[in-house]
């Protein structure tokens, strides 16, 4: 039995396009996967912490190697549920709008709680930065008033898309898969209707063969090896980290 993430991130709930979209690929994949979990996380309705007082001050206590006072402790433990929560599951899908040419602000405080060091993604100066958060099927299904075509003009200004396969990139996620609905407003609301089909019909073709068992035990055996491996070396990667932010701190003459 696998374990779905289904991160939403609008608060219009079944008004969102891509939201539409994501649930029909969900009931698809509940047809060909009876047994496994779904769990679904709207960013809107969940408590993520925000990177101010302790909160922060415990994050750079990690990055310059200082041990975390209590308040810190406290703080950091409720972004570690996240990432602990995220890394749990199996496969992921997200549902993202497009907001001002980039993604909710809400979606971004859950990736800014999510992408942190010796956790999500490492760095040492013989390989540089590497994820340790992927190997793992992700969907992303967009929707988007306008149209940002690869090879258009405006697709200079879609910070959606490359945004979030830059950042799910950088912590270790490969062939990421995507569906997108648009245009939402510019052609009017036939147009969006007739773009929201094609979006269902392509999100429950991706959702019968979304990792089939074969390559899911391959990736799920290497994901358990590759785990082991982190939990023994997380101590030792924010050492290196700490030293190497510490060194570039110094340099610039930072304190």
């Amino acid at each position: 039995m696998s374990k779905l993430l289904y991160i939403q991130s609008s608060p219009r709930g079944e008004r969102s396009y891509c939201i539409r979209a994501a649930d029909a690929f969900i009931e698809a994949y509940k047809k060909g996967h009876p047994d496994d979990e779904i769990v679904t996380v709207n960013v809107f309705d969940e408590n993520i912490p925000a990177f101010v007082g302790s909160t922060i001050q415990a994050k750079y206590a990690i990055m310059h190697g200082q041990k975390h006072s209590k308040e810190q402790l406290q703080a950091w433990k409720k972004v570690e549920k996240i990432i602990e929560q995220f890394k749990s599951f199996d496969k992921y899908v997200l549902a993202v709008p497009m907001w001002n040419f980039s993604i909710p602000y809400r979606l971004k405080q859950y990736i800014d709680n999510l992408v942190q060091p010796g956790y999500t993604f490492t760095y040492s100066q013989e390989k540089g930065y590497e994820g340790l958060a992927g190997g793992k099927p992700l969907l992303v299904v967009y929707s988007r008033g306008g149209q940002y075509q690869a090879g258009s003009d405006a697709e200079a200004i879609d910070l959606q898309k490359k945004y979030i396969e830059l950042i799910f990139g950088f912590i270790g996620f490969q062939g990421i898969k995507s569906v997108i609905v648009e245009p939402t407003l510019q052609g009017g609301p036939d147009t969006a209707q007739e773009q929201l089909a094609e979006a269902i019909d392509q999100a429950e073709k991706i959702a019968v063969d979304f990792c089939d068992p074969l390559s899911h035990n391959i990736v799920t055996k290497a994901n358990e090896r590759k785990q082991q491996r982190q939990e023994i070396s997380q101590k030792l990667a924010y050492n290196k980290i700490s030293a190497s932010y510490n060194q570039q701190y110094q340099s610039r003459g930072h304190k």
